[in-house]
């Protein structure tokens, strides 16, 4: 199991010498204000720094810029989740500011406790405190388990909560950003939910209680759950590429217990992400599992992005088997057991996916990007599986239909081993067509939206099947071209498929000209 490098906080508690180090005395450097402007509920239970741990090097890299606190803005409440700049939009006093309106709406849903974890970012120790403090000091208790995966919060939640938590992630993002995941009792925030919170510290709608706080040791049950339901039926040799984020603590240790040969690689958990960027979606950041796939003569390779909620996969030869052509395998051994299911999928995945689906006698539905979107459409249609091109997959077949890249990377695996085929050749066999990646078009905050509003007006595709669901998907019998506003970023994403070459430039070139038509001065990377 790999160490948080210079967190000893990550499972566990160390000796008070260890974790509450004295600083040096800094006569030259103001004090900081942050107490004395916004001091915690007086009736907030103590959170002694032994609980939550961290060293002099933490405290200096969780400090901000400068010395005042960061004020409270409604940018860090985004689609899915809260994120932010930590140091410019987000820190310590704001997460105690966020955690109060979590304790305050999971006591009114009647979904208390929460259950708290973090990835390895540098800031998330000092977040991680504050969410603590502001969601104890509303009355409501909270369950801390410390360093761990998205996948074992969620787990967490379930098994030891009412289906609450809140991961302190920054996901695949930049080091200096961090943020949180929302889960109350069992639904995933989004959206109006998430503003709803920011609304909530606005009128100063807030509880005021003492909570309890316990801390929890929960790694080894996830990992019990996993291997007492999957085990594979012959060794797969796998290179596991944790990218340096939290999965290092446990991912090869799951395919493990599941019978598979796992060399981990980048698995010393590090918020500077010193080997590369953790996000398996963008094909430079594979480019090292590839080499050692090939190197080490293994299987298969699988990689996780910062929080281990979602997987990338390449085999022997150095293909990438992208996210949707995963559903496909995914979606025809739950359907085995679920037939007539509907399978969710997002609007960037292959349009041979439903097909695929609908042969194994399933019910396709194409639906919004958003992980958080995707879960809550999976309850509303009692859905067994959902996935998004992004390698979020969800399994409510024989788990509890959230994300977690390392149960998929289990399940994958299971099928795997079950073919007499290699690994390579099954996945190989996969249907495929010609397609481009995510383009990115970049623009200001907030004109990719209203981009987008003006082109579901004014685009038209002749003989095409038109989706604006998210964004404007056209579909053609030979392939399809989509254009939407990213939630995420201020950019346009824009992907293409077809059955050929000239095809695909058939429906590139159709949508570059009705996009120039509606802003001229567009910089299309198409």
């Amino acid at each position: 199991m790999a160490e948080l490098k210079e967190d000893p906080a990550q499972l566990g508690n160390e000796a008070d010498e260890e974790t509450e180090p004295q600083e040096p005395e800094e006569p030259e450097e103001p004090a900081e204000p942050r107490q004395a402007e916004r001091p915690p509920e007086p009736s907030n239970p103590p959170v002694e720094l032994g609980d939550l741990p961290f060293t002099l090097a933490d405290r200096k890299r969780n400090k901000p810029g400068g010395n005042a606190p960061v004020e409270l803005s409604p940018e860090i409440f985004r689609a899915y989740d809260i994120r932010g700049v930590v140091g410019q939009s987000l820190d310590e006093g704001i997460a105690r500011q966020v955690g109060q309106a979590i304790g305050t709406q999971a006591l009114e849903d009647g979904a208390a406790p929460v259950v708290v974890a973090r990835d390895g970012r540098h800031s998330g120790p000092g977040l991680v405190k504050g969410m603590i403090e502001g969601i104890s000091s509303t009355g409501c208790d909270v369950i801390d388990i410390g360093a761990v995966p998205t996948g074992v919060l969620y787990f967490a939640a379930y098994e030891a909560g009412s289906g609450s938590g809140v991961m302190v992630t920054g996901s695949h993002n930049p080091p200096d950003y961090n943020g949180f995941k929302v889960m109350l009792g069992g639904k995933t925030l989004a959206q109006e939910r998430i503003t709803g919170l920011y609304e909530r510290l606005e009128a100063g709608d807030i509880r005021i209680g003492k909570g309890d706080i316990t801390q929890q040791e929960r790694l080894q049950a996830y990992r019990d759950r996993i291997a007492g339901d999957i085990q594979l039926k012959r060794p797969i040799k796998v290179v596991a590429d944790c990218g340096n984020g939290i999965g290092g603590v446990c991912a090869a240790d799951v395919l493990r217990d599941i019978g598979a040969e796992v060399l981990p690689l980048f698995d010393d958990v590090d918020g500077d992400f010193p080997n590369h960027h953790p996000d398996p979606s963008d094909p430079h950041n594979l480019e090292d599992l590839i080499g050692s796939v090939a190197m080490m003569q293994a299987d298969l390779g699988v990689a996780f992005d910062g929080d281990a909620d979602r997987l990338g996969v390449v085999t022997p030869d150095g293909e990438i088997i992208y996210s949707d052509r995963l559903m496909m395998l995914f979606a025809r051994e739950v359907l085995s057991r679920n037939p007539g299911a509907k399978i969710i999928y997002d609007v960037k995945c292959t349009g041979k996916l439903d097909e695929v689906i609908r042969e194994a006698g399933g019910d396709p539905e194409m639906f919004k990007t958003g992980h958080s979107l995707i879960k809550n459409r999976m309850k509303e249609v009692d859905a067994p599986f959902a996935g998004e091109m992004s390698g979020h997959f969800f399994f409510k077949d024989r788990w509890y239909g959230f994300d977690c890249g390392i149960y998929s990377a289990a399940r994958m695996l299971e099928i795997l081993a079950m073919d007499d085929r290699t690994p390579q050749q099954v996945l190989s066999s996969l249907p495929a067509s010609i397609s481009t990646p995510e383009l990115k078009v970049q623009m200001n905050e907030g004109e990719n939206h209203e981009f987008v509003a003006d082109f579901q007006e004014k685009a038209r595709f002749v003989d095409a099947r038109v989706s604006t669901i998210d964004g404007l998907r056209a579909d053609y019998d030979y392939g399809w071209g989509l254009v939407r506003a990213s939630n995420t970023t201020p950019i346009l994403v824009v992907r293409f498929e077809a059955d050929s070459e000239e095809s695909l430039e058939i429906i590139k070139e159709s949508f570059r000209m009705q996009m120039l038509s509606v802003r001229r001065d567009l910089n299309l990377p198409f």
